[in-house]
């Protein structure tokens, strides 16, 4: 790093011949032009703002498709009346003068975003500084300088990621090395979560890491339930290691509902403390059985999106891993950033959350709420265009999947009056939920069906549940 003259201790980070270098590669050499571009080599990563200029009338010149060399440069620059203001002709024929070799420039460029990238983490640590000195002494006015905080250093990081192509045997590393000791498929489903619900899994064969899986329902129809089911068994069938985030509920209330799953007693009873000597015992016993589980509960009423990476990355780095998140749920959550509408803000935290899946490598279910429009139509049926405020839900979403309950559309009577001409007695379909996939990225969508026990919270599998047996690949 090259530190020009003056007070170097208050200079930002930054390396001129670095830039000149870069500059007088891409002038010179026409490889060295798609070297440097391919290294996602941005204007504002220049310190010096002539030098930036020039990058940018090269970049141009790229895109056009013309040829980029000194003169074509000069020409470009004052076109755009900067060509004087940038040291002129005689400064591009100085670097390209004294440029040792074009080979490396991919090495110059990485020093430009290297030093970029210190000079918005300044950035950033000044405005924090600020804000802490500004903001008041409540838990609230701390809470909302940490977030912002670490909001500015994810976008700081962002802003530093690059990525360039890898080739398909280093890609392909992990699956061979896997593939000598068991079969491609056993390999897969070994780092998949399963739900515990035996169709389910079979149509998604398993939840997959790096995955962004939305629950999406009206009101009171069981996402939290199924949420909560998911991590029970993914902390019980595999000893899965769980963050639920509850933005919604306290985590007491949650508790007990896995309790009363858990137990088999009536979730109303257990909270009021009616339960008999038979049901106490069962109490006990799931109390044993789930206070060993490895899941972890936060019920952060202000919840943001950095807030949630940050307490997740900390789980894992604690518990020296992390297999499966879940939110409940998506619309209650803040992006943390100021000045959005609501439609980007919920787009921002979409996209947040597959981030999140991606970064910490596990499978994550955030629970949505669907807008009336399905209440609407006659049968009722939820679509993906009823994901409430923006279809960046859907975008990004890896699987989308829909709780669907017949009984809460059409009374017993109801029911009956319209099936009773038909040849055969049709039971009334009380609890019987359809659990739509709608969307799956990497295989088909369909339809299973579970049982749902309302007064204990708890969806179990259906005896021939699977009803469709056209299942379709996306």
């Amino acid at each position: 790093m090259v530190v020009e003259t003056g007070r170097a201790d208050r200079l930002p980070p930054h390396d001129t011949n670095a830039e000149e270098a870069v500059i007088a590669s891409i002038l010179v050499d026409p490889d060295a032009v798609l070297e440097v571009l391919s290294s996602n080599l941005k204007a504002e990563d220049f310190y010096r703002e002539q030098n930036r200029w020039i990058f940018e009338a090269c970049k141009d010149l790229f895109d056009r498709g013309e040829t980029i060399n000194q003169i074509t440069c000069g020409h470009e620059l004052a076109r755009r009346g900067q060509l004087d203001d940038a040291g002129g002709n005689a400064y591009l024929s100085r670097i390209v003068t004294y440029l040792p070799t074009s080979v490396g420039a991919q090495h110059y460029a990485n020093i430009i975003q290297a030093d970029a990238t210190y000079r918005r983490l300044i950035s950033a640590a000044t405005q924090i500084v600020r804000r802490a000195h500004e903001s008041g002494a409540s838990v609230d006015d701390v809470t909302a300088v940490l977030s912002e905080a670490e909001a500015m250093i994810a976008r700081v990081r962002q802003d530093g990621l690059t990525r360039d192509f890898v080739h398909i045997k280093e890609l392909l590393a992990g699956f061979l090395e896997s593939s000598q000791s068991t079969d491609a498929a056993t390999a897969a489903q070994a780092r998949s979560i399963r739900t515990g619900f035996s169709d389910l899994d079979q149509l998604l064969n398993g939840l997959k890491r790096g995955d962004l899986v939305i629950v999406a329902a009206r009101p009171s129809l069981g996402k939290t339930s199924l949420a909560l089911n998911f991590a029970r068994n993914a902390a019980v069938g595999q000893s899965a290691i769980v963050a639920f985030f509850s933005i919604e509920m306290a985590a007491e209330q949650l508790v007990t509902r896995m309790l009363s799953s858990e137990s088999g007693v009536d979730s109303v009873r257990l909270m009021l403390g009616h339960q008999n000597e038979r049901e106490e015992k069962k109490v006990m016993q799931s109390l044993g059985v789930l206070a060993d589980l490895p899941l972890f509960f936060d019920d952060s009423a202000m919840l943001t999106m950095s807030d949630m990476r940050a307490k997740a990355k900390r789980l894992q780095q604690e518990k020296g891993g992390l297999d499966l998140v879940l939110v409940d749920y998506l619309q209650l959550m803040s992006s943390g950033v100021r000045n959005e509408n609501r439609v980007q803000e919920v787009s921002h935290i979409s996209r947040g959350l597959k981030h999140l899946a991606r970064d910490l490598d596990v499978p994550v279910i955030a629970c949505a709420q669907l807008s009336r429009a399905a209440e609407t139509r006659a049968n009722n049926m939820p679509m993906l265009s009823d994901l409430r405020e923006s279809g960046s839900i859907e975008q990004d979403a890896d699987v989308v999947m829909f709780i669907y309950r017949e009984d809460r559309y059409i009374t017993r009577e109801q029911w009956e009056k319209e099936h009773a001409s038909d040849g055969k007695h049709k039971e009334y379909p009380a609890g019987v939920t359809q659990v739509i996939v709608a969307k799956h990225r990497n295989g088909p969508t369909g339809n299973i069906h579970l049982k749902f026990r309302d007064t204990i919270a708890r969806f179990e599998d259906l005896p021939y549940s699977r009803v469709d047996d056209d299942w379709t690949e996306e």
